[in-house]
Order: C-alpha cells, then sequence, then structure tokens
C-alpha cells in the first residue's frame, strides 16, 4: 500500500472524493472546471482519463502530490480516445513507462498511431487545435489492451474496475464501474456537467453520434445503478436518477430542435441559428464569480455548433438509409444464399 495523503496539504485542483479517489483537474487550455482526470490509490493505482497534450505535466504533478512515483503507476484508462480526454496519452505514457494502457478496441490504433486522428481533427480545430489540444504523441502499442464490450482492470485487492461499451457520443466509448463503491466514470456518454449551475448537456459531435445508441448506453447506466456519476467535464456527482433523467431529456430536446430546424432548411447555420434559440434557455446562467473562459471552452466541447452538426449528420445518415431500404425493400443486409 502507499503512504496517506494529506487531504489538508492537497495543492488546488485535486479534491478527495473518498475511497482512496481523487479527481484531478487537468487545467485544459489553462483554466479550470473543465476536464477532470480521477486517480484511484488502490495496489494497483489506476488513473481514468489523461486529458489533452497540453494537461500532461498537470495531471503529472498531480499525481506525484498524491504519492505516486513514475514507476508506481499500474494502469491508464480511457473512457474514448476524443483529445480532451486522449490527446495527453502519449506524453503521459511516457511519464508512467510501467502502466498499462486500456481502451476499448475502436480506439487502440489510434493511439498507437495517432496521425489520422490528428489530421481529421486539425480539418475541424484548425489553429484552435494547438491552444485547445496540442498534439497526440504515439503509445507503444505492447503497453495497449483493448477492451470489447466489457472488461476488467485490476485495482489490487480485489478491486477492479469493469468496463462497458456505451456507444452513442463515440464508437469507441466505454463507461467504467468501480467493485468498491459503485462508482460509474461515464466520459461524454451522459454529456457535460456544469459544476456550477447543475445543467447537465449533451454532447453529440460528428462523426459518430447515434441517438438510438446514446439512448440505450443511458439505459445501460440505469441498470447498473451507480453509486455516483464520475464526469470527465467535470465531477463527481451523486444525484444520478435525476442526472440520467435529464441527460436523457435533453438529449430528446437537442434532437428534435435539429430536426425541425432541418426540415425547415438544411443550410446548416440556419439550422444552428434556430437550435441555439430555442434550446439555450433550458440552461441557467452561470453564477456570478465563475470564469467566464472555462464557460467558452466549455461552450466549444459541447456548443451548439458541434452538437447541431453531430445530429444532422445522424439525421442524414438515417434518411439515406431509409431511402436505400426503400429502393431495396428485399435487402436486410445479410448474406445471400
Amino acid at each position: 500500500m502507499h503512504d496517506g495523503v494529506d487531504a489538508t496539504a492537497l495543492p488546488d485542483g485535486i479534491t478527495p472524493l473518498g475511497d482512496e479517489i481523487y479527481a484531478i483537474d487537468t487545467m485544459m487550455a489553462g483554466y479550470p472546471g473543465i476536464t477532470s482526470s480521477y486517480l484511484i490509490r488502490s495496489e494497483r493505482p489506476c488513473v481514468v482519463e489523461v486529458g489533452t497534450a497540453g494537461s500532461a505535466e498537470v495531471l503529472r504533478d498531480g499525481i506525484a502530490a498524491l504519492g505516486i512515483g513514475p514507476d508506481d503507476l499500474a494502469t491508464i484508462v480511457v473512457t474514448h480516445i476524443h483529445l480532451d480526454h486522449a490527446g495527453g496519452m502519449g506524453a503521459v505514457a511516457g511519464m508512467f513507462p510501467n502502466a498499462e494502457v486500456v481502451v476499448h478496441e475502436r480506439g487502440a490504433r489510434h493511439l498507437a498511431s495517432p496521425e489520422r486522428l490528428m489530421r481529421s481533427a486539425r480539418m475541424v480545430w484548425g489553429d484552435r487545435l494547438d491552444v485547445l489540444f496540442g498534439e497526440m504523441s504515439p503509445t507503444d502499442a505492447a503497453r495497449i489492451r483493448a477492451v470489447g464490450a466489457t472488461g476488467s482492470v485490476d485495482l489490487g485487492g480485489g478491486r477492479s474496475l469493469t468496463t462497458h461499451y456505451a456507444p452513442g457520443h463515440a464508437k469507441h466509448h466505454v463507461g467504467l464501474v468501480d467493485s468498491a463503491n459503485g462508482d460509474l466514470y461515464v466520459g461524454d456518454a451522459l454529456g457535460v456537467y456544469n459544476a456550477y449551475t447543475g445543467d447537465v448537456r449533451p454532447a453529440t459531435p460528428p462523426p459518430d453520434f447515434d441517438l438510438d445508441a446514446a439512448l440505450t448506453s443511458l439505459r445501460l447506466f440505469d441498470d447498473i445503478a451507480p453509486r455516483r456519476l464520475m464526469f470527465s467535464h467535470f465531477g463527481a456527482v451523486d444525484t444520478v436518477e435525476e442526472t440520467i433523467v435529464r441527460a436523457r431529456e435533453e438529449l430528446h430536446a437537442w434532437v428534435d430542435a435539429v430536426r425541425e430546424a432541418h426540415a425547415d432548411a438544411p443550410d446548416l447555420d440556419h439550422a444552428v441559428a434556430m437550435v441555439r434559440d430555442r434550446v439555450l434557455g433550458r440552461y441557467r446562467p452561470l453564477p456570478e464569480g465563475a470564469p467566464a473562459e472555462t464557460a467558452q471552452v466549455m461552450d466549444v466541447l459541447s456548443g451548439v455548433e458541434g452538437n447541431v452538426a453531430g445530429i444532422t449528420h445522424w439525421l442524414d445518415r438515417v434518411a439515406a438509409e431509409q431511402a436505400e431500404k426503400q429502393r431495396n425493400p428485399g435487402d436486410t443486409g445479410g448474406p445471400t444464399a
């Protein structure tokens, strides 16, 4: 076991959550309250989420402040490979050379060879990529363990994390359940939680957003009945049932708004303007003193433009699939005799 941690002496940005769990604010883009990593100080210490490449040193220093040295970390897990969650993986894996890297099988190759992922991200973000995320460096493929529909991470002492495939936000997304207490690390499957207002807003980016898959993942989380929801954006939430219900309501509200706007006119800018007018009133204003820069970055991660683009992409895909079925009503997509 590791030496105890004096919670009263922890630096800013580290929050003890009980059961040897600590949230570490990775200070994405230099601002607080955007992305949480979590250190589980079990017999086999584990980090869930690494944040961006620009956050790697912040995470390293937070782990060190919690008494875990470079050779002590056993496992690094990411819920999915988007750059705000896994962009720092190559750098962090280099800082902790004994740690196994765990990711869903659909994302493993991108951690080992991130060139395609970075090209796509550069097309989306342009010059903002360097400020928001930085450049993902490769992770040694020999250190990567890919999991499928379910998997397990050994935390030592009979404690484990169980991975559950949870697509909808991304095809390479998993949730993680702590066997010791029932905490569920939700990634972005429930959306983005605003710790300043208590609101939860969908995160529906292209190209992977799928409403049916997202709702199936929410039903899975309902069935798991977790003790707490450990949001990557941002922090631990113990109002579990209410938050899952709200996440489901918000998904439907955004999809209905985009569907209406898309039917009115297919122009994306028009849809963005219509949806902004319809949905943003659902959320509470930031309290006085909340950092405006944090809100701006959060709005980039789950803002109207990205969410509308993702939902529109899904609507177009569904429409194309339905049109194909009408053209070929006897084609089930299965093998022929």
